[in-house]
């Protein structure tokens, strides 16, 4: 009742003579919407229409060859509905079934669940064996020239920077999807206090200097870079605009789970970070629904509402300073830093980078 009230709120009452046009609509809309045709009559007698005209009215609506139109196309609609849900119901289940192999393909590897830690690998071992094979690695001595790994803690950036204002992520803590929602933590404070608060304030996932805050496109915050190198076997140093992201919080800060829609290399400057890796053969286990997060808590997850997820394996590593982890695209990850830290991400790789994922 409720919803044909609302249809006919506004209308004017008819007139003996017959029924307006905006009446004969509502009819017609009301009966689109299969509401019974005797509740439809007893609102127009109740608004002064004869019933014998009511019941002519509301009658006439379905012998009419504009509302059975109506009706057939909305039948197709609903078939070609149905016959599409089916279809992807199929395809889903097929795109399951083959992640199913890949994954047991993977188990045949010897390095199956675990990240190699190798040197220096060349421009084309790189390229051939990790970035077009979508395999993580972990490399070892590509930072060594690096002055940031002797330069970088709280007190230099406080030192040479403090005067800097910069954005950071705050009162994370009060949104299970600070992530999702980040435009909504965004703030902007000097790096002198943002310091202070990172040294004294404990363990916490409350506030955190991420990349969506474009600290980098300051032009004040913009001479740390002179105190890394761009990889130059691996990365375009003339792509650096939008492509190299800063990352400082305290112990405690927590990216969840999710994978990057592009190949990325995350760089460990300061601290330590525990990284957890998911291969993307498991992303149907994952409860992916909105965007490239997993609804699953990984540290907290909870069984019962997501039983899938008991079937995942995951890959547990420690980032050391001065260690750089090669993120393939598609990777599900979550990063916990175990100190205060300080990293480094770049996307600006010499190869295409750009999915649609």
């Amino acid at each position: 009742m409720m919803q044909t009230e609302l249809w006919h709120a506004n209308l004017i009452s008819p007139s003996p003579s017959g029924l307006s046009n905006d009446w004969k609509r509502w009819i017609v809309t009301n009966k689109l919407r299969q509401l019974p045709d005797g509740e439809l009559v007893d609102i127009l007698v109740q608004r002064g229409v004869d019933i014998r005209m009511a019941i002519a009215e509301v009658k006439s609506v379905s012998a009419h060859p504009y509302f059975q139109a109506a009706i057939a196309m909305m039948a197709e609609q609903k078939q070609q509905a149905q016959t599409d849900i089916a279809f992807y119901s199929i395809q889903a289940h097929k795109l399951e079934t083959q992640l199913g192999i890949y994954r047991t393909l993977e188990q045949l590897s010897p390095n199956y669940n675990r990240i190699q830690r190798i040197g220096r690998p060349s421009h084309s071992d790189f390229f051939e064996h990790y970035y077009a094979q979508n395999t993580p690695v972990i490399l070892t001595d590509v930072m060594g020239n690096w002055q940031a790994l002797s330069r970088w803690n709280p007190e230099y950036l406080k030192q040479h920077y403090g005067e800097v204002s910069v954005g950071v992520q705050f009162n994370r803590e009060s949104n299970p999807l600070f992530e999702q929602e980040k435009d909504k933590h965004r703030q902007q404070m000097m790096m002198k206090d943002y310091v202070d608060l990172v040294v004294t304030g404990g363990k916490t996932n409350d506030y955190y200097m991420v990349p969506y805050n474009d600290n980098f496109d300051n032009p004040e915050f913009k001479p740390l870079l002179n105190d890394i190198e761009i990889f130059p076997d691996y990365l375009d140093p003339t792509l650096q605009q939008t492509r190299i992201f800063f990352w400082f919080g305290p112990e405690g800060t927590i990216t969840p789970l999710h994978h990057d829609p592009c190949n990325v290399l995350l760089a460990q400057v300061y601290g330590k970070k525990r990284i957890r890796l998911i291969s993307p053969n498991q992303k149907h286990l994952l409860y992916n629904q909105v965007g490239v997060y997993s609804e699953v808590d990984l540290l907290s997850p909870d069984y019962e509402k997501y039983p899938r997820f008991k079937e995942v394996e995951v890959i547990d590593v420690i980032l050391e300073p001065g260690e750089v982890i090669f993120l393939p695209v598609g990777w599900w990850h979550h990063v916990e830093s175990l100190d205060i830290s300080i990293s480094v991400s770049f996307t600006n790789f010499l190869v295409n980078n750009y999915y649609n994922i």
